[in-house]
């Protein structure tokens, strides 16, 4: 089997490589726009091609002689407007185009849960409307309809829509709590912390797309919501973390409208890595079924939001001292803080 991974250098994409390699994958591909710094990056099985997934012959020349894609490569809400739609819409049209010319088994596309928005109800089903939260949201739903439209036509997309997913490599705003917990602080949460909100870890997402790659393609050509099966409040699995970090602070919550209203000024004024995503959503219950995904797809997730959080926090302890000082908007990196920084003395 030969796998092209689309953004393959970023966090996704380097830990499902590994995971491909691990299940026997003869030769893995890597499109990315940024560079592939792993130390994967000399071994004989992985190609790697610098090239933007907008760039209609660089993905035909990655995809070529492949016989699955699975299509990683995004924009994160922090990039420009410009970026997330042209990423997101034309570069899943190219992926797909490609994938379909050069007669790929089949295409998997990495969606979000951002194109249900803000639900007012729980837990949310792969049926439900896709009303989409900021340009992000709104280009995933769009690349989720050209899938959906190939689907029609007889070509088999999986479509995933992961909860926010965390584990070995995830730094972005994750990094921000991590970094106040392992100094010995506590932790703000907006609004009283008593919400249910979803994560994933990582291995778990690497084996639905796992599944996804290798299950009969009638059964697999849908939507599949994809998250961890076990979750509490977030007070208490972002407690976890501060339990292990061993300081004896605790997650603190905070009234919302003022907080939320703090954190857009922020954000206008480029002072905070949040975006509205992150904050608007923190405080309410954010959960998806993933009963279709069980039923059809084989999904087990074996780790716990708590287990996911504390994973990633100890992955985050024994690496530190290779991205001190580093700082991006991608989540290979840790996001600058701003006036974030200043407010932690406050805990």
């Amino acid at each position: 089997m030969k796998v092209l991974v689309t953004g393959g250098s970023g966090f996704l994409g380097i830990n499902l490589i590994r995971f491909l390699r691990e299940k026997g994958v003869d030769e893995v591909r890597v499109l990315d726009i940024a560079d592939f710094e792993y130390p994967e990056k000399d071994e004989p099985w992985l190609k790697f091609v610098k090239g933007d997934v907008r760039d209609v012959a660089a993905v035909e020349k990655t995809t070529e002689g492949c016989d699955i894609v699975v299509h990683c490569a995004a924009a994160l809400p922090l990039y420009s407007e410009e970026d997330i739609r042209t990423t997101e819409i034309d570069g899943c049209r190219n992926v797909l185009a490609a994938a379909r010319k050069f007669n790929l088994d089949r295409m998997i596309q990495i969606s979000s849960t951002a194109v249900y928005g803000v639900p007012k109800k729980h837990p949310i089903y792969e049926t439900d409307p896709l009303v989409g939260v900021g340009p992000y949201g709104h280009a995933k739903i769009e690349a989720e309809n050209i899938c959906r439209e190939a689907i029609k036509e007889g070509y088999c997309v999986s479509i995933i829509r992961p909860k926010s997913f965390i584990g070995p490599e995830r730094l972005g705003v994750f990094a921000l709590f991590y970094d106040w917990a392992c100094t010995g602080h506590g932790f703000p949460m907006i609004g009283s912390g008593a919400n249910r909100y979803q994560l994933m870890d990582v291995d778990d997402l690497d084996h639905a797309i796992w599944n996804a790659m290798t299950y009969p393609k009638d059964v697999v050509a849908t939507e599949f919501n994809i998250g961890a099966k076990e979750f509490t409040t977030m007070k208490e699995d972002y407690q976890a973390v501060l339990d292990r970090a061993g300081y004896g602070k605790k997650i603190r919550g905070m009234p919302v409208k003022p907080l939320i209203f703090i954190l857009r000024v922020l954000e206008k004024l480029h002072l905070s890595p949040l975006y509205p995503w992150v904050y608007e959503t923190a405080s309410t219950d954010s959960f998806v079924s993933i009963e279709k995904a069980e039923k059809l797809l084989g999904f087990k997730p074996q780790y716990s939001n708590k287990q996911a959080l504390v994973r990633n926090y100890e992955w985050y302890i024994a690496h530190l001292d290779e991205f001190k000082g580093k700082s991006g908007v991608s989540h290979r990196v840790p996001w600058k803080q701003g006036l974030l920084a200043c407010a932690k003395w406050f805990f």
